[in-house]
């Protein structure tokens, strides 16, 4: 594939199809706007999983509008919307649906009928999931992954588009059931939703205790946003840009012998293959939401955090000194040579940007 001057590939995507997506965007937040006060980069975040038609799990303490924030998305978007409100007694059948036997009155016979259960809509809130034991976290699992529900040896397809919105409550342990590695890697972001500012915090006070009604105007379809995420997978990137998120996700494992010292000093599990695949394609997904053809390297640091944060199980030596898995992101951004310094060491790909980095 040709190249420009500044070593980007040919654009593949035309103006016409970037022009729409930064549209969508601005539609998008305009209406989320209205009714969300602050918080652009948790909306940001959540526009590149949905126009990567990825997972998203955001994390946050009670009352910062995680909840309102996805119902408001999914009204902007004319999806059909499920809430599902997690529980220690919540059993799988009452997410995925079950088989009940239904008479026919004409002929008297009875016969088995699925009923669907509120995972089948296209935007699916699932309400502090790690409330819930396992078992039902589990259920979780096929219609993430696969898009469809299993019972009963029948396989029932899930509507198109699919998201699962989860929001999860840091402080509170006691009657919480945190999420089993395997889950949280379906996930492609986790979110980390903070405090407001105080200027927007008086903007939230002041909205919330007047007498007003704010309506959302539906702005995009599910075939607009299947057709926009088709044109996020067509945006080219060259390959030192995909071989510097593939060396982001690779140096989070201890066990790599070119993992860094304080890889292998904090961390217990590093991030898995899906860590590359989602690193490019939510860079992708932000390069086109600001208009451009290409992935830079500045897409894949922008998106390193909340793509890497879950995927990193820090160890007993992290949790005593407060080294926090951001924290392990940040030093392996700094730590990384960009494309001009991996150039000028060509001898070593492992030479770092500082042997004392951490």
């Amino acid at each position: 594939m040709a190249t420009d001057g500044h070593n980007h590939q040919t654009p593949i995507v035309d103006e016409s199809a970037v022009r729409k997506l930064g549209e969508a965007r601005e539609k998008i937040t305009e209406q989320l706007s209205q009714i969300i006060v602050g918080q652009q980069q948790v909306i940001e975040e959540l526009l590149i999983c949905l126009f990567s038609r990825g997972h998203c799990l955001l994390e946050g303490v009670p009352g910062l509008a995680k909840t309102l924030l996805i119902s408001t998305l999914s009204r902007t978007l004319n999806l059909s919307f499920s809430r599902i409100q997690f529980t220690p007694d919540l059993m799988p059948a009452d997410i995925t649906g079950t088989e009940i036997i239904e008479e026919n009155r004409t002929t008297g016979a009875r016969e088995r009928r699925f009923l669907e259960g509120p995972l089948f809509a296209n935007v699916v809130l699932a309400d502090e999931i790690n409330r819930t034991p396992p078992k039902t976290q589990a259920a979780l699992l096929e219609a993430m992954q696969e898009r469809q529900v299993t019972v009963g040896r029948i396989q029932h397809q899930l509507s198109d588009p699919f998201f699962v919105l989860a929001t999860q409550n840091p402080i509170e342990q006691e009657g919480t059931y945190p999420l089993p590695e395997a889950q949280l890697d379906r996930f492609m972001f986790q979110v980390w939703v903070d405090y407001p500012s105080e200027d927007e915090e008086l903007e939230i006070v002041k909205r919330t205790t007047a007498d007003v009604e704010v309506k959302v105007t539906p702005t995009l379809s599910a075939p607009q946003i299947d057709r926009l995420a088709h044109i996020v997978r067509r945006v080219p990137i060259a390959d030192h840009t995909a071989r510097y998120a593939l060396q982001l996700a690779r140096l989070t494992r201890c066990k790599q012998e070119e993992a860094p010292p304080f890889i292998k000093d904090y961390v217990m599990w590093g991030a898995g293959p899906r860590a590359s695949q989602y690193l490019v394609l939510a860079a992708k997904a932000r390069a086109v939401l600001q208009g451009r053809y290409y992935v830079s390297q500045d897409d894949i640091q922008a998106v390193a955090a909340p793509v890497l944060r879950h995927r990193i199980k820090t160890n007993f030596n992290a949790d005593a000194e407060g080294i926090t898995p951001d924290e392990i992101v940040r030093r392996l951004v700094a730590l990384v040579p960009t494309v001009n310094e991996a150039e000028s060491s060509r001898a070593n790909p492992h030479v770092f940007r500082s042997a004392d980095a951490s």
